[in-house]
């Protein structure tokens, strides 16, 4: 992929023009949510020029078919993971005014927009069928799991492309038409005890999961097969739901009565602070490692970053990274808040199309499933050189091929390893 360097002139427009999207906010963040049916031509040809995203929710820009490539997202911008979907909703964003400003897709525009889901699949569904409706042509999303499921079913039956940048579940990419950026549950798992035995960081390992889930018990299954090759002996295994996720003194005890030097923590950042506060009240301090789902942490409202301190996490991408820092500017100015990598997750996924695309030679005056079928090749003929990995491949089942990193905590900021 060519390096790409925000000029001046592109930051000022984007901030002019982008709305910060706090969590758990349905901010708007387009004009094209307010347009009347007698506007919707006017605002159709604006939306082309640089107003890329619609509504959260409810109504989307409308442009004439044939005349812009139509990329929809969907995700949690409200609940309990709304950091999440709004770090995808504004990488998505970023990139597209990014790449409009640079003459857009084939020599076509892009216009975005985006739909809540509340982390719920039967809404995920009905976003997903809303923005069909809006004439959308390739997928963004959806940004978690059990969601992402729901959704592939229904693109998988329409021969729509989906790319998603955080849906991590096997399931989320087992049909032809689905790509993602992230690591798999399964090699998040494993190569999370490879880090560990790779820097013997610790030899007795617990492990604290949510058994409800197919993202936290898949990693937990992969990382617990491939344990024993590392050297590691896990002696503690403990699960728990999402009917019981408020108390682990239970867990807790029994990680810390096994003598277990390092925890490992497959599971969602909400969890995870509890977890680590209630760790601190039994002064027990082992080394916590987690996964990408721990990111947004620091984040967590009430939660003393103090605890965290210390922390690792596989991760793909930290604002502080050398090469990082045009987009964390840039993300910073439009939103006004340090982006996870959920976001530079989505802003990849974005650059990923734009190259298969360019790779195809789509024209959005192609049927959607004309359109996927071409994206499907292309996609596992390019390389790019992205926030979340160098030189990133994909194979034909939908995989990213890139190398595994780690972060570490260190005064409140994420470290690489």
């Amino acid at each position: 992929m060519k390096k790409r360097i925000l000029s001046l002139g592109l930051a000022v427009m984007m901030a002019a023009s982008l709305t910060a999207c706090g969590g758990g906010s349905k901010t708007e963040t387009s004009a094209a949510a307010e347009k009347t049916e007698d506007s919707k031509a006017a605002d159709t040809s604006a939306a082309a020029e640089g107003d890329t995203t619609a509504a959260a929710e409810g109504e989307t820009a409308a442009p004439a078919e044939g005349e812009a490539f139509v990329i929809g997202g969907i995700g949690p911008i409200t609940g309990a993971a709304a950091a999440y979907g709004n770090a995808v909703k504004n990488g998505i964003d970023l990139a597209v005014k990014e790449i409009n400003a640079a003459g857009g897709i084939n020599g076509y525009q892009v216009v975005y927009q985006f739909q809540d889901d509340e982390n719920d699949p039967e809404k995920s569904v009905n976003a997903y069928n809303a923005l069909k409706d809006a004439h959308m042509q390739m997928l963004v999303g959806t940004v978690t799991s059990k969601p992402c499921i729901a959704v592939a079913a229904e693109t998988v039956n329409d021969n729509m492309f989906q790319i998603t940048p955080s849906g991590s579940a096997v399931e989320c990419v087992a049909n032809d038409n689905a790509f993602r950026v992230c690591f798999s549950d399964p090699d998040q798992g494993k190569a999370s005890a490879q880090y560990i035995g790779a820097n013997k960081l610790a030899t007795k390992i617990g492990v604290i999961y949510d058994s409800s889930t197919e993202y936290s018990s898949g990693i937990y299954e992969s990382f617990l097969a491939e344990a024993p090759a590392q050297g590691l002996e896990v002696v503690a295994e403990e699960a728990f739901t999402a009917d019981s996720n408020t108390d682990f003194s239970v867990q807790l005890d029994k990680c810390k009565e096994a003598g277990a030097e390092l925890v490992f923590l497959p599971i969602y950042y909400q969890e995870a602070s509890i977890i680590l506060k209630q760790a601190s009240d039994k002064e027990f301090a082992p080394i916590f490692f987690g996964c990408d789902g721990m990111d947004g942490i620091l984040s967590v409202e009430n939660f003393d970053t103090s605890l965290a301190e210390g922390l690792m996490l596989l991760t793909p991408f930290s604002a502080d990274e050398a090469g990082s820092q045009d987009f964390v500017k840039a993300y910073e100015a439009a939103y006004g808040e340090v982006p996870l990598q959920f976001g530079a997750g989505a802003y990849d996924a974005v650059y990923a199309i734009k190259e298969a695309a360019e790779k195809a030679g789509i024209t959005p005056d192609m049927s959607v499933s004309d359109i996927c079928d071409a994206m499907k090749t292309a996609m596992t003929e390019i390389t790019v050189d992205g926030l979340t990995g160098a030189q990133m491949t994909w194979n034909a089942a939908g995989e990213p091929e890139k190398a595994p990193k780690a972060a570490k905590i260190v005064n409140g900021v994420y470290v690489m390893q």
